[in-house]
């Protein structure tokens, strides 16, 4: 069992797109209220109370959409600046990042992961829910102004649907040869949308890479991160080609990270709804941060107990909340 130091912070449940792998179609999602999210002030107490003290050092900011949270340049750069934090990255759609790629650069945020499920701009909107002007144009300025400002490497992540997107795996995979840019296809998920999954199943990363092999080759990368990826590279790319394999390979025996969703709630697995700590609201009624920091160290000690490869334990059919509620 790798040491649990990653922890992914949802920032807020809100989003600006509703991604089919998601979000289901049509669904109403109750949103967190403003008053049930943690504060600034709330938060930035349990990193550097709670989260630093047990061992936590690397930190990724997502939502829904973490650049609809107001003022999130200052949460950046606040927890930037505690002298623990080895690493802190975002998970965004892009959608705003344009005009914010320089501040938050300048406040230390040093890697990006932007969500690129197509190249095609109907498809892309097809995907995002979008019924009025495309917003591929919007998301493409902002990656492209994230890697002009510093972000480089920066990650793309692309989620595949059969019979949606399926077909552009080569195209979006040559995305990795001109640029230092790092593109990482994920297992579409049950999670946020079961009916969709259920419909169109999943396509398996070993499929993946078969197609690309047959058109360039592929090759083991010596650039290895630190998460669930099995990162290759095409040869004399100049980026690289990760594949997370959540649905044909368990990598809970690699699994280094805990997720703290926007309203407080400590998830020690993605997969797994059991087992899960409500900081806020323990915070709020005055519960001492050394009692919570010994309630992190028990549920950290049952991590392995609670990934999904117990799935027998854990949870089995609907999930509660979708990927946008969980933060990914």
């Amino acid at each position: 069992m790798n040491q649990v130091d990653y922890l992914r912070i949802s920032l807020i449940d809100r989003c600006n797109f509703r991604c089919q792998y998601c979000m289901p179609e049509g669904a109403e999602l109750d949103y967190i209220l403003k008053q049930q999210l943690l504060t600034d002030a709330e938060l930035l107490t349990l990193i550097q109370e709670v989260f630093i003290p047990v061992g936590f050092t690397r930190f990724r900011l997502t939502g829904g959409e973490p650049l609809l949270r107001p003022g999130v340049v200052d949460l950046v750069h606040a927890i930037a600046s505690f002298p623990q934090t080895q690493d802190l990255s975002m998970t965004t759609n892009a959608f705003l990042l344009a005009s914010m790629a320089q501040n938050l650069y300048d406040a230390g945020l040093r890697r990006i992961n932007i969500s690129l499920d197509s190249l095609d701009p109907d498809i892309f909107d097809q995907i995002i829910g979008n019924r009025g002007r495309s917003r591929w144009q919007n998301v493409w300025e902002g990656i492209q102004q994230a890697y002009h400002v510093g972000f480089n490497p920066l990650k793309l992540n692309v989620v595949i649907i059969p019979g949606v997107n399926d077909h552009e795996v080569l195209d979006l995979a040559a995305l990795s040869i001109d640029k230092q840019w790092h593109v990482r296809f994920i297992e579409f998920m049950p999670i946020g949308n079961s009916q969709l999954f259920g419909d169109r199943g999943w396509v398996s990363s070993e499929q993946l890479r078969q197609q690309i092999r047959e058109r360039w080759g592929l090759t083991e990368s010596q650039v290895c991160g630190s998460g669930p990826a099995d990162v290759f590279q095409i040869p004399g790319a100049k980026g690289t080609l990760g594949f997370i394999s959540q649905m044909s390979e368990c990598f809970c025996d690699r699994c280094n990270r805990m997720r703290l969703s926007a309203d407080g709630w400590l998830r020690p697995c993605l997969l797994n709804e059991s087992e899960q700590l409500d900081l806020k609201t323990a915070l709020r009624a005055g519960v001492s941060t050394a009692k919570l920091r010994e309630q992190v160290r028990h549920l950290l000690a049952m991590k392995p107990e609670i990934n999904f490869k117990g799935r027998d334990t854990g949870t089995i059919g609907v999930y509660s909340r979708t990927m946008s509620q969980i933060g990914g």
